[in-house]
């Protein structure tokens, strides 16, 4: 089979195009002919091995784990004997190490039957950056209706999913983007739009219940001046610099400023279950959720893909069409 094979860490030249031996499944296992695959910035950090405190899992030397992705929706050919929950044909979506291929071996309960509604490059799109948003928000945050949410990078991969999620939530939403993003924030549901290239979320009145942040471009100083007394400053995500710690020294400062007072500041690593995607499909299935897609990219061209994706200028996710044609976003 063809895969997407990462044997050393770097830009993303390093990632070849080649054949592979086809995965072999365990009895608890399904093999999934993977139709479309979503790019996430955990493969640009996978792939390039920073922050170095990474290589402690994935391989001080070289990666441990060779095919990168972990994002997937497709179909599945073939059962382990002790599954029972699907059979060769249902159209399945989930996370699992080495979506970027034609198969991909994993665990049943790691994956859920897809909606009738739902195409393969929307579902594949969800896994990581909707359960993101969805923790983020709902565990971490406590976000409840009436309350202020605000999200900054609400046009990206978790933004567009926060904004949607928070406003199921009830809660009231300001988003956070730039000006060509402003109108799709606004249709994603936001009742406030800041267009960061005009204005400072930090510079009026507002206070915020939750601040979800997946940029760390402003000062932990003026995050924590938002919100309001009780506010929770959730950290998804932070600047790349800092080839040692990178976002970590962000966390680890962020922690410390909070030491005192009511205001919190807490950081996670999203938890994927078959549980948390069915909480997105039943989102979906209510109207309150859709993905948001930027652009289409085929197995071949992961290397742009992933380049594109390290610019963190994407309108939503980047797809990797495996066996679906690309489409216009």
């Amino acid at each position: 089979m063809k895969a997407i094979v990462n044997r050393s860490y770097g830009t993303p030249d390093v990632l070849e195009h080649v054949d592979v031996d086809p995965p072999t499944i365990g009895d608890d296992e399904l093999l999934v002919e993977i139709h479309s695959a979503a790019a996430n910035p955990l493969d640009w950090h996978f792939m390039t091995g920073t922050p170095y405190v990474l290589r402690l899992m994935a391989g001080f030397r070289r990666p441990k784990r060779e095919i990168r992705g972990v994002d997937m929706a497709g179909v599945v050919q073939q059962a382990g004997a002790s599954v029972t929950d699907f059979q060769v044909g249902d159209r399945v979506f989930g996370g699992a190490p080495g979506t970027f291929a034609e198969l991909v071996a994993v665990p049943a309960s790691a994956v859920v039957s897809m909606p009738d509604s739902l195409r393969f490059d929307e579902a594949a799109a969800l896994p990581v950056a909707a359960i993101t948003a969805l923790q983020g928000l709902r565990d971490h945050g406590a976000l409840g209706p009436g309350q202020s949410v605000l999200v900054n990078g609400a046009a990206g991969g978790v933004g567009t999913y926060a904004v949607q999620i928070a406003k199921a939530m009830g809660a009231t939403v300001t988003g956070v983007c730039s000006t060509p993003n402003v109108e799709m924030v606004r249709q994603l549901g936001a009742d406030h739009v800041v267009d960061y290239t005009a204005d400072d979320f930090t510079a009026d009145d507002r206070r915020y219940d939750v601040l979800l942040d997946n940029v760390g471009n402003r000062s932990i100083g003026d995050c924590r001046r938002v919100l309001a007394p009780n506010g929770v400053y959730v950290i998804v995500s932070g600047p790349k610099k800092g080839k040692l710690l990178g976002p970590i020294t962000r966390t680890m400062a962020a922690k410390l400023r909070f030491v005192v007072g009511s205001k919190r500041a807490v950081t996670f690593t999203a938890l994927e279950t078959a549980d948390e995607l069915r909480a997105l499909v039943d989102l979906i299935e209510r109207g309150q959720l859709r993905s948001v897609i930027d652009r289409h990219y085929p197995l071949v061209e992961t290397a742009e893909a992933i380049r594109y994706l390290a610019q963190g200028h994407a309108r939503g996710k980047i797809i990797i069409s495996v066996i679906d044609e690309p489409q216009e976003a």
